[in-house]
Order: structure tokens, then sequence, then C-alpha cells
């Protein structure tokens, strides 16, 4: 067997995974069916998909050639932990760590942070862009979770509502 796409070979056993994974964890629940769907059926459906997806991508690296065969490159480490880090940071300053005596910052505050530790993950910074995309993803996440959602999370630091 000669791997004639590196790429998509990993990452074709990536999706087979990851699709193999959500079907177990449905499986858990109760499927259902087609007519009559539970609440395991979605992420069952998902995972069959995402492993046949995944069994198509590693088929064809296998037998599509490839111009220098695809090598992986070196691991991008400075996007990987901006990236890692801004969704920590969010879930951090969403919730809080009350074992910890960290406050609960709210949405609107977990955004922003998240938006400005994501940018530093590109390899340029521009201030103004960032500010912009922070302000319009927390008008935006204010809209559709609080007023059209209805859900019951802090918005505002808890400092400030009480």
């Amino acid at each position: 067997m000669n791997i004639k796409s590196q790429k998509d070979f990993f990452s074709g056993l990536m999706f087979m995974g990851v699709g193999v994974a959500f079907a177990w964890g449905a499986a858990t629940y109760n499927v259902g069916t087609g007519a009559r769907m539970g609440p395991g059926y979605f992420p069952m459906m998902l995972g069959v998909l995402l492993a046949i997806l995944g069994v198509v991508i590693t088929f064809k690296a296998l037998v599509v050639e490839t111009e220098d065969g695809d090598k992986i490159g070196t691991w991008a480490w400075k996007p990987l932990f901006f990236i890692i880090g801004a969704n920590l940071v969010f879930g951090l300053m969403i919730g809080g760590l009350p074992s910890l005596k960290i406050p609960a910052m709210g949405l609107i505050a977990g955004i922003y942070a998240l938006t400005f530790i994501a940018s530093l993950a590109g390899e340029e910074f521009k201030l103004k862009e960032v500010v912009i995309l922070a302000t319009v993803l927390a008008i935006i996440s204010y809209l559709a979770f609080i007023v059209l959602l209805k859900l019951q999370f802090p918005v505002w630091p808890t400092f400030i509502t009480g």
C-alpha cells in the first residue's frame, strides 16, 4: 500500500475517527427512526456521514497520484496555541471559576477576549479591525443567544450586574 497524498490520508483517518466517536456516543441515546427522530439521531447520522467521508478521502489518498505526495508540513504551534487558548479563556470568562474565586465576566467580555486572543494567531495584528470584528460578533451573539433564543447566562461581568 503506497500513500500518494499524506495530507489526504491523515485527514481521512481523522474524519473516520471523529465520525466513529460521534456515532458511538450517539448510540447511548435513543436514535429513533427517520420519521420519529430521537435525540441520538442527528449525531448518529453526522458520525456515519463523517466516517464515510473519511473512507472516501483515505481511499482517494491511496489511489490518486499527486505531484509531490502532498507531504505534511511542520506543526503550526503559534496558531494552535492561540486558538485553543482563546477558546479556553472564552469558556472561563462565560462561567467563571468559583473554586479559584474567578468571577464570570459574561458573554460580551468573553467575545472580546476570544477575538483578541485568536487574532494573535495570524501573521499580522490590526487593532482597528479586531475591535470592529469583536463588536460585530458581540452584537450578533447578544441578539442571537439572549434576545432570540432567550438563553440564560451572564451577559455582563458579575461585579457590574450584581
